[in-house]
């Protein structure tokens, strides 16, 4: 599976459904059954999941079958279903949406994945063997992996474009951060511990400060592995990266003036401005390609986020499985709240191996910081939630949170 892209897992997972319909009403023979998708797709059958149980064992490399009811037993019996329930639900989907997938298609796609993946014939023979798969569930695998591409494609195609005014509102936003260049100047520099070395490469280019002398000089005096061999010259510097004496040798200086030695982070440098660049602003016809094309993104994660929302919830409806073989893509089972991919030691109260990572609590939501919403960013800037304010003994009145690094909150005295 991994090395066709994890086609059936990634894009749609999901959380436990709370509530069910009740008992199963899955025929005799099959584990579960999927409506309105083809026949031979939405009845899953038990030779499906058996072969799909086997596998996952298989490559799990266990010695043999996890028994019924164990933890093992549980995590591969709702791998297996997930993928075999995401196979009906994809191709279903697809179906109305009218995409489809061709034989030369799947064909141009798999031999495309041979050349990637296997060096050669016999090795992807090896690789059948090996995983258990028949050519025909491989061609399965590859035309999914082309329906997934088509559905994501052309639901992402249907979002909607930004509008001139949220252009115009993103450029004025960000004007200054993303399509602004900042002033900066070239220089020419020496760069070396010694002072002396430095003083002695100032004094000969006092006698000759041409680009060909500097070449010369930098080579012989400069310890800057990415300036020496280009005669000292780094270009582009702003003041934002600069501090101290270097700051003001290179940004309060004229061009063509030897400024140095002088000190920084333990070297001694010599400086000569050779260009100034004025800060230049970008107009918003030059921006607006890259403004609409990353708006135009955001959109289109936004817009296909709410698809996956809805198709999880259209086909779990449509999703009855058997008796053993309920898991959270099936409308009729009964979860318990918890994130399907959450620990138990997460709820346990003294687990024998603590959890790595929980799911909070609650529901987190993405408070915005006040005055932070505009046309540009309608989500505003993050708001951390905090702790509710603790109460002073004996009163019940809350004491102000204090503001990290600000002034103390008064005290009412």
């Amino acid at each position: 599976m991994i090395l066709f892209g994890g086609l059936l897992v990634l894009l749609f997972v999901g959380f436990a459904v709370t509530q069910g319909i009740g008992s199963s009403g899955v025929p005799s023979g099959e584990v579960a059954v999927v409506e309105e998708v083809p026949d031979d797709l939405g009845h899953i059958t038990q030779e499906e999941f058996d072969r799909g149980f086997e596998r996952q064992v298989s490559e799990a490399k266990l010695k043999k079958d996890p028994e019924p009811g164990s933890d093992k037993y549980e995590e591969i019996m709702t791998g297996v279903m997930g993928e075999l329930i995401d196979r009906a639900w994809i191709v279903g989907e697809a179906e109305e949406l009218d995409l489809s997938v061709t034989k030369k298609q799947v064909e141009e796609e798999l031999a495309t994945i041979k050349k990637q993946e296997f060096p050669s014939p016999g090795a992807y023979q090896k690789f059948l063997e090996q995983s258990n798969y028949t050519q025909e569930e491989v061609n399965d695998l590859v035309e999914l992996r082309l329906l997934t591409t088509q559905i994501q494609e052309a639901v992402t195609g249907k979002a909607p474009q930004p509008s001139d005014a949220e252009i115009e509102a993103y450029y004025e936003a960000e004007k200054e951060s993303q399509f602004t260049t900042k002033e900066s100047r070239d220089v020419r520099i020496i760069i070396n511990k010694d002072k002396g070395e430095v003083e002695a490469a100032k004094a000969e280019l006092e006698q000759d400060s041409s680009p060909a002398n500097w070449k010369k000089v930098a080579a012989k005096y400069s310890t800057d592995p990415t300036s020496k061999d280009k005669g000292g010259l780094q270009k582009g510097i702003t003041e934002e990266f600069l501090q101290g004496p270097l700051k003001s040798a290179i940004f309060d200086s004229a061009t063509s003036e030897l400024i140095g030695p002088v000190s920084f982070q333990g070297n001694n440098v010599l400086v000569e401005v050779v260009k100034l660049n004025p800060a230049k602003v970008q107009t918003l016809d030059e921006a607006r390609a890259q403004i609409t094309s990353t708006l135009g993104q955001e959109k289109q994660q936004e817009y296909f986020s709410e698809f996956v929302s809805d198709f999880q919830a259209k086909w779990t409806q449509r999703t009855e499985c058997a008796e053993g073989y309920l898991n959270p893509k099936c409308g009729n089972y009964v979860g318990d709240g918890r994130p399907a991919n959450a620990s138990e030691a997460c709820y346990e109260e003294d687990p024998k191996t603590p959890a790595k990572e929980c799911p909070a609590p609650v529901t987190p939501i993405s408070p915005a910081l006040p005055g932070s919403i505009t046309d540009a960013k309608p989500k505003g800037e993050p708001f951390p939630q905090r702790p509710l304010p603790e109460s002073t003994p004996g009163t019940g009145e809350e004491v102000p949170t204090p503001v990290p690094g600000g002034t103390p909150p008064p005290t009412g005295e």
